[in-house]
């Protein structure tokens, strides 16, 4: 008796693809079993791929644009999706595909959530790729909806209300207090796509309830983009409290080296929408990598990819460091008679510090062990009593605080968001975000605490 013939032709190089995929899925299931740290260190670089890449203990960068095919059955395969493969960096790339695994099994992490991630080139690049699936025409007409955190970085503010509302006519409406999850549902309607916040946000460091907010939305039976990219995966893991995708921009506080600028977008499995195909529904950020980023072409360098990967290694380690040099200096400022107000959500006086304290949690806590341990991030917002021209002073009068719109660094930064990451918003859209002109905008970098409190110290003196 005599078995079953080997496939051959195009049925064998699917059979192989499938092989590689559920090795790929021994091992994604290996490393959940790891601790943060371990994840973020190895991802799914395994041993035997690191064997099939001349033995490279880190993961090589690759540079091509395009993949070779071993024939032209491999090439219709890979090209239609049947089979692993990454054909052309546009759509997809090795160095990108480590990178885009380790973010995943990171933000799910200890949530008993599966996810999957697709890295982009830009932090706006991922909100864009996030949002922009759920605005598609639904047949009826009617002008969709989205209901947005108004406190958030001037970018995304300028997406929402420029390119979404005024350019292609959706109706966006901004919460203003985002901790009043009562307005988030007032707001909600039959035309709403999607709910968005920043969690904490950019510059003015508000919160919202996650889990409150993702229920309104899914009572919608529409999703809940949640941009972490101020906490991290270190600190906050939205997709565990309920929201369905999340958003970064990489190149900050994951890549804090200042080395490359990235994006990327990490959804769970099975979410809620109201247009689109099962295949949205089921996993965005496949949908999302192989149809409208395909289409669009917001792809990541890999060299960028592989700089992020690196800095990622150390991601709980530093944010460890840097928020609790930040908590120093949050409560030196707020002590200052020169400032107003501190927006820190560390801060027992801060309006979201409840929330915060409540969701925000340093990964496998401070001894890497499990013992709980809050962490708040190393960025926070302080404003001056006597306005703008005493901020204009105070940034001036900085010595060891670098004076640049980038945030998340190793380097402590600052800058007025008025007239720089918010100008563009107007007085009236400052105003809907919550920006006043005296804000000063302070990320905490790698430095002793002591150092950047004498330099802030010097600097106030000029208010």
């Amino acid at each position: 008796m005599t078995g079953a013939a080997a496939p051959t032709g195009l049925d064998a190089v699917i059979a192989r693809g499938a092989e590689m995929a559920a090795a790929e899925e021994r091992e994604r299931a290996r490393m959940r079993g790891m601790r943060f740290d371990t994840i973020a260190v190895h991802g799914i670089y395994s041993a035997e791929a690191t064997l099939a890449n001349q033995g490279s203990i880190i993961e090589p960068a690759y540079l091509s644009p395009a993949q070779h095919f071993a024939d032209s059955d491999h090439l219709e395969a890979a090209l239609g999706y049947l089979v692993p493969a990454w054909g052309y960096t546009r759509m997809a790339n090795p160095t990108l595909h480590y990178f885009e695994e380790t973010l995943a099994l990171l933000e799910s992490y200890a949530t008993g959530v599966t996810a999957s991630a697709v890295a982009t080139g830009s932090g706006m690049a991922a909100v864009d790729m996030a949002a922009a699936p759920f605005l598609a025409e639904d047949g009826t007409g009617h002008r969709p909806s989205v209901v947005v955190g108004a406190p958030c970085y001037g970018g995304t503010f300028q997406l929402f209300s420029e390119r979404y509302a005024r350019e292609r006519g959706v109706d966006v409406r901004w919460v203003r207090d985002p901790l009043d999850t009562a307005a988030w549902a007032r707001l909600v309607d039959g035309s709403t796509r999607l709910l968005y916040g920043e969690m904490p946000s950019n510059p003015s460091l508000a919160v919202f309830d996650i889990p409150a907010v993702a229920a309104v939305a899914h009572d919608a039976g529409v999703p809940l983009i949640v941009d972490a990219t101020v906490a991290t995966p270190a600190l906050l893991r939205p997709l565990g409290l309920g929201a369905d995708i999340v958003v970064h921009s990489v190149s900050k506080s994951i890549a804090s080296s200042g080395l490359a600028i990235a994006g990327a977008v990490i959804a769970r499995h099975g979410i809620a929408s109201r247009v689109g195909p099962d295949e949205l529904r089921a996993d965005f950020a496949l949908h999302v990598k192989l149809l409208p980023f395909r289409d669009h072409g917001p792809a990541l360098s890999p060299f960028n990819a592989l700089m992020a990967l690196t800095d990622l290694r150390t991601l709980r380690a530093r944010m460890d460091a840097w928020s609790r040099s930040a908590m120093l200096v949050a409560r030196f400022l707020e002590a200052h008679p020169a400032v107003e107000r501190v927006h820190y959500p560390g801060l027992e006086t801060d309006a979201g510090h409840v929330v915060s304290a409540r969701d925000m949690w340093l990964a496998d806590g401070a001894d890497g062990e499990g013992a709980p341990a809050n962490r708040f991030g190393q960025l926070m917002g302080f404003t001056l009593r006597a306005g703008q021209p005493a901020a204009r002073r105070v940034l001036d009068g900085l010595q060891l605080v670098r004076r640049a719109t980038d945030l998340g660094r190793v380097k402590s930064i600052a800058t007025i968001p008025a007239i720089s990451t918010h100008q563009q918003q107007g007085e009236e859209g400052r105003a809907i975000a919550q920006v006043p002109t005296s804000l000063i905008r302070l990320s905490v970098g790698g430095e002793h605490p002591s150092d950047v409190i004498d330099d802030l110290a010097k600097a106030l003196e000029r208010a």
